[in-house]
């Protein structure tokens, strides 16, 4: 980025609470320097096969080239001071005494910090946190830390050298910080607490007696010790009263199981994880006090939050930053880069350089100790069953989650954990209810799985428990269970498409690793003494998306045929930007030339939200649709698998648009012509009849069109050559009606912008920036707000078998092999489903057998685990070798993707868990299963609930 931004620059910045907000695109230099085009290839396309070699930056991540801001330096960006300051955070390990300070006179007087900023300086200031973190960004002397690894000082060193010898000199010191008096722990109410009451009609299709769609979830009135206190139980009281009153039903049901009923309750725990993420968190920050600028490049999922959140705390400052240009970069998450406080720490480190760029990153001690975390959950189930038919009767859960010591994403992970529970089946009557109490554990986030590993990981082994008691085949008690299309979830939504988990049950029920299992298990011992070889089974669906996606993008072609995508989507690892542009193939023939991802500015089509689109109200929707440039949220983050269907939908559509108010009126001149031998194109030719054949367009036995004549057609006739769209989906998506004509008069958009021409041609619409017109709405329907207590009703849904064989001289549990059946819609790029389905199921294999985070005093936020304590599953973990997956056939062609990257990690826990139950008799209720927790219960012969002494004993 230039010193100074250039007066076209600053017209592009949008405006965020008095500070212009500036999302660096690859016309500038510094971008550049991140994104040269060299780094990210045009895709290699095969049209005749259809065929994708390689991702867009294959060759980049191979040959290590800059693609991550963790490898970022000021010399690196054009226009930054080329000297490098470094800053690293000190962190408390205590949470139950007063802060009283700090001594660093172990540095001496050569490795003293050039800068150090503490609370007082940001007090000063006016430097805090948004809003979303919560306060003390750092901490106030004579408080009590909220966590442990509460960050109570910035130090900055010039350079690198000694910057790099006070910090090994600071590492892993407790007598850094200096303590007050004893206050014992923070006492704080819960983050959230959620309660989801369904009482079905006659049949699984007949309308609900009561549900959270059809009347209210319940909330809690107050917190005791705690514990959520529900509203108290009227039948003829408020919608809240009357469910509180169908839950009391239930539990006495569950209290006094009739005849031929089977009322199991089951206790289990899933563990406290890290994401592992392989960049830690990191940014550079530079504050140009000449122009009023802070420049920031950071790793982040969500780069639209930051530029906005980072605006506004900014703003507030005393210091008089007017300016704020973001260089969002490719990165890998997880979830942990989503709304992960980080990014914010980097912009308070640029305040304080001195005129210098101040790089913050975490090494892999410092990752540990202060990086989102997924929540630990213990959750307690109740199930009636009918034990002649073996259907399920009554559901009933109480989740207790540890969201740490500052809030995030906990309410919404609260919130899915529960509606998430009842997994692939129907349920009657269900009562769920989650909390996530705030304490002094490291902050947890939006790690992957959001809650739902943890509760249908628990239902799965809660089933497999009924399917022993019941003496019934595991799978088949699934099979008289399954959700289908039609049935009601939990909160009394219909789930949008086909359900497809009965499918998947049916394959994996014929598969030879479960079909032949005993068979397996006698040979196996047989040729194996001292193992015990078992056979699990899980199957979950998983949503995705929140209820409030919103996404731009943009498709453009200039003049030479180049194909352009914008969108607002980060690359984290997934192959996002891959994906997007081979969404572009069916309608233009051929993937994106160039993808930008990230991008947080579209001038060309201003839209404006107001609210909180998650808790909005009717009335105040209806008050804004009148504005064609109103919606309810204007952007998402790369989060909650929305790449495949929400973004891909936008890119869709954008592309869709370039086509039909482009290329096809441009293809029907040529042909009216009598291109290709004097043809005529007959008044009877159709647009459906399109066909994209080796990269050229025909319809009705027209001659074939090469995308570059088509495009100078397009440019000559003044059609359109760029489209921009804006979506919007709670949980369907919200249409309007456009002025164009045909098809696209109404579209399942909420905003249009065009491009004619080379943009400077007169044509529909309001002149807006770039060349590009917006096409305002004349109607809008959104969905009703109504939508939100549905939860979720966009399902992807898996099925594992895993292999598993238990040594019992040392109680290791060797995977051997595993089979995955997924449904995830028609794949955009197969190689990328199977590189998520193949890492996913790493993560479960993992969270299943190997890694583990004690929540206080032992754990990360005492500044010491590294990887050398916490176990990653490595290739010999995962049966690497002779593992199989296989992705159920789509429907039709026209089935959407769907997201999958977070369901395929999910199955494969419970797989483990009830495999190992096969092998051994013992039913672990605990994660993770360790070889320790192995050797006990086989000398015992029962399962003890080791982590609940530990949580008992913190």
């Amino acid at each position: 980025m230039p010193a100074r931004l250039s007066r076209r620059d600053f017209l592009k910045c949008s405006v965020v609470a008095g500070i212009s907000v500036y999302i660096a695109t690859p016309g500038n230099a510094a971008l550049a320097a991140l994104f040269e085009k060299e780094r990210l290839r045009p895709l290699p396309w095969d049209a005749k096969t259809g065929k994708i070699r390689y991702r867009t930056d294959a060759t980049a991540k191979v040959t290590g080239e800059k693609l991550f801001s963790f490898d970022m330096r000021a010399r690196d960006l054009p226009g930054w001071p080329q000297q490098q300051s470094h800053a690293m955070l000190l962190r408390t390990t205590k949470a139950d005494q007063a802060y009283a300070g700090f001594d660093l006179s172990i540095l001496g007087d050569g490795l003293q910090p050039d800068r150090i900023v503490t609370a007082a300086d940001l007090q000063r200031d006016a430097v805090q946190f948004p809003p979303f973190y919560g306060e003390d960004m750092l901490l106030p002397e004579g408080k009590t830390p909220a966590y442990l690894g509460h960050a109570v000082a910035l130090l900055v060193w010039h350079d690198f050298a000694r910057f790099r010898s006070a910090k090994t000199a600071l590492k892993f010191r407790d007598d850094l910080i200096r303590w007050g008096g004893q206050t014992g722990l923070l006492e704080r109410d819960p983050w959230a607490a959620f309660r989801y009451v369904r009482v079905g009609g006659a049949t699984a299709f007949d309308d609900d007696v009561y549900s959270s769609l059809k009347d209210t979830p319940l909330y809690p009135l107050s917190y005791s010790k705690k514990r959520p206190q529900w509203p108290q139980a009227n039948p003829r009281g408020g919608l809240d009263a009357q469910g509180a009153a169908y839950a009391g039903e239930i539990a006495a049901a569950l209290d006094a199981p009739g005849d031929g009923q089977l009322v199991l309750q089951r206790e289990y725990f899933s563990q406290s994880i890290d994401t592992a993420a392989l960049e830690p968190d990191n940014g550079n920050a530079w504050f140009d006090a000449a122009t009023a600028t802070l420049h920031l490049v950071s790793a982040t999922q969500s780069p639209q939050e930051v530029a906005e959140a980072g605006a506004k705390m900014l703003a507030a400052s005393k210091l008089g930053v007017k300016r704020l240009v973001l260089h969002p970069c490719y990165t890998v998450g997880y979830g942990s880069k989503d709304h992960n406080p980080f990014p914010f720490y980097a912009l308070m480190a640029g305040l304080y350089g001195d005129g210098r760029p101040v790089r913050l990153a975490n090494d892999r001690y410092e990752q540990f100790q202060a990086s989102l975390k997924r929540h630990s959950f213990r959750i307690h189930y109740r199930i009636a069953v009918d034990r002649k038919s073996g259907k399920f009767e009554v559901f009933q859960g109480d989740m207790v989650g540890d969201g740490g010591g500052r809030q995030n994403f906990s309410p919404s992970v609260c919130l899915v954990a529960a509606t998430a529970a009842q997994s692939i089946y129907y349920f009657p009557r269900s009562d769920l209810a989650s909390t996530v109490v705030a304490s002094r554990a490291l902050d947890a986030g939006s790690a992957r799985g959001y809650g739902t590993l943890q509760s249908m990981g628990a239902t799965e082994m809660l089933v497999d428990e009924v399917a022993a008691e019941l003496q019934i085949d595991p799978i088949e008690l699934r099979q008289r269970n399954v959700f289908t299309s039609g049935m009601k979830n939990t909160q009394g939504a219909i789930p949008g498409g086909v359900q497809r988990a009965d499918e998947v049950l049916a394959k994996c029920r014929a598969h030879p690793l479960w079909r032949d299992r005993d068979q397996r298990k006698n040979a196996y011992e047989t040729a194996h003494p001292g193992k015990r070889y078992g056979v699990g089974f899980g199957c979950v669906q998983k949503d995705f998306g929140t209820g409030a996606e919103a996404a731009f993008a943009e498709v453009s072609l200039s003049k030479d045929g180049q194909l352009l995508l914008r969108h607002i989507g980060v690359e984290m690892g997934t192959g996002m930007a891959t994906s997007q542009a081979a969404a572009c193939i069916p309608w233009l023939g051929r993937p994106a030339d160039e993808v930008r991802t990230g991008e947080s500015d579209w001038p060309e089509l201003p839209m404006i939200a107001t609210g909180d689109p998650w808790l909005m109200q009717q009335a105040e929707q209806d008050r804004n649709v009148g504005n064609p440039r109103w919606t309810p949220n204007v952007v998402s983050p790369s989060s909650a698998s929305n790449s495949a269907y929400f973004f891909s939908h936008a890119t869709r559509e954008a592309a869709r648009l370039l086509f039909t108010q482009g290329l096809w009126p441009a293809a029907l001149a040529i042909w009216s012509q009598g291109f290709g031998g004097g043809q005529l194109a007959p008044l009877s030719v159709r647009r459906e009849e399109a066909r994209w054949v080796d990269g050229k367009l025909t319809a009705g036995g027209l001659s074939a069109l090469p995308l570059e004549q088509l495009v100078a057609k397009a440019f000559e006739l003044g059609l359109a050559t760029g489209a921009i769209v804006h979506t919007f989906n709670r949980w369907q998506w919200a249409e309007a009606d456009f002025p164009l004509d045909g098809d696209d008069a109404r579209l399942p958009l909420d905003g249009i912008a065009l491009r004619w021409g080379d943009g400077n041609t007169t044509g529909k619409g309001m002149p807006t920036a770039n060349g590009y017109r917006m096409i305002e709405r004349t109607r809008v329907d959104y969905p009703p707000t109504q939508r939100n207590n549905a939860g979720v009703v966009y399902y992807s849904a898996i099925g594992t078998i895993a292999e598993v064989a238990v040594d019992t001289a040392n109680g290791q549990v060797e995977l051997l092999n595993h089979h995955s059946v997924l449904e995830c819609g028609n794949p955009i790029v197969p190689e990328l489903v199977s590189g998520q389905l193949q890492g996913g199921l790493a993560m479960g294999i993992g969270h299943a057998l190997h890694e583990y985070l004690p929540l206080y005093e032992d754990g990360p936020g005492d500044g010491t685990w590294n990887f050398n304590r916490y176990t990653l599953p490595r290739a010999r973990d995962v049966a690497v070798w002779a593992q199989t997956g296989e992705v159920l056939p789509a429907l039709s062609d026209t089935d959407p993707p769907k997201g999958m990257a977070e369901v395929v990690m999910i199955a494969v826990v419970p797989a483990i868990v009830n495999g190992i139950a096969h092998a051994t008799g013992l039913r672990f209720r605990e994660l993770p299963v360790t070889p320790e927790k192995v050797l006990a219960a086989l000398a015992t012969g029962r399962v003890e609930p080791k982590n609940r002494a530990e949580e008992q004993a913190a």
